[in-house]
C-alpha cells in the first residue's frame, strides 16, 4: 500500500536500518530492491534528513512518563531495559518537519509479575531512571484513554492533560499530586474527554 511517491527525500523508497521478522520478510526485502533503501544509523536517524520531509509522523514507546512530560524509555529505575534507539533523533527531526507530529504511544498501565498493576503515568520518574526524551522535546502522549498535547502548555496544563489519559484506577492519586504541586483542586473536567490530535 505504501508507494513513498510523495517523499521529498528517498522518493519511491522505504528507508530502513533494521529488519526483524520471518524468512518471508527477508525474502521480500531481497526480491524487491527497488522498494527498499537500506541505510546505516547515521543516515536513517539523521535529524537533518528527517526534517527535510513534510508530514512525518514518529511513533515511539515509553516505560514511564512523569507529570511534566519527561519520558523514560530505557530503564526501570536503575535497571537498564533497552537502548535509546532513534527516539530522540526522530522526535527532533519531526519537530522541524512541516506538519510533523511526534507521538509517544503506550498503555496506561503495566502488569507486574505478581499480577499487580502500576501506572505508566507517574508523578516523578523513579530515582536513577534514565530520562530519554526531555519535557522540552515531547509533543503528544497517547494511551488507550486519549491524547495529551505537551508542547505549548504550562506544567499545570501538561499534568492535567496527562491525568486525563491515565488509567482510571490511578487518576485520584495523580490528582492528589496535582493538588499538592499546584495548590488548587484537581478536576478532570465535566466531560472528561481527552484532547484530540489536530489534523
Amino acid at each position: 500500500k505504501l508507494t513513498n511517491e510523495r517523499k521529498e527525500v528517498d522518493r519511491g523508497w522505504s528507508t530502513w536500518n533494521l529488519a526483524m521478522g520471518s524468512q518471508e520478510l527477508y525474502d521480500w526485502l531481497d526480491q524487491e530492491p527497488q522498494l527498499f533503501r537500506p541505510g546505516d544509523v547515521d543516515y536513517v536517524h539523521s535529524v537533518e534528513r528527517i526534517s527535510r520531509m513534510s508530514n512525518v509522523i514518529s511513533i515511539n514507546g515509553g516505560v514511564e512518563v512523569d507529570l511534566m512530560g519527561q519520558v523514560s524509555a530505557e530503564s526501570i529505575g536503575l535497571k537498564q531495559f533497552s537502548g535509546v534507539g532513534g527516539q530522540v533523533d526522530f522526535i527532533r527531526g519531526v519537530a522541524m518537519s512541516e506538519n510533523g507530529k511526534a507521538i509517544i504511544a503506550m498503555p496506561s498501565l503495566a502488569r507486574k509479575k505478581d499480577g499487580t498493576t502500576v501506572s505508566k503515568i507517574v508523578p516523578y520518574l523513579e530515582e536513577g531512571e534514565a530520562g530519554t526524551t526531555s519535557r522540552n522535546d515531547v509533543d503528544y502522549i497517547v494511551t488507550e484513554y486519549g491524547i495529551a498535547r505537551m508542547k505549548g502548555h504550562s506544567l499545570k496544563e501538561r499534568a492535567a492533560n496527562l491525568i486525563r489519559i491515565a488509567h482510571p484506577d490511578f487518576r485520584d492519586a495523580l490528582g492528589q499530586e496535582y493538588e499538592r504541586r499546584f495548590h488548587e483542586p484537581w478536576c478532570c473536567g465535566d466531560d472528561g474527554k481527552a484532547l484530540e490530535l489536530p489534523r
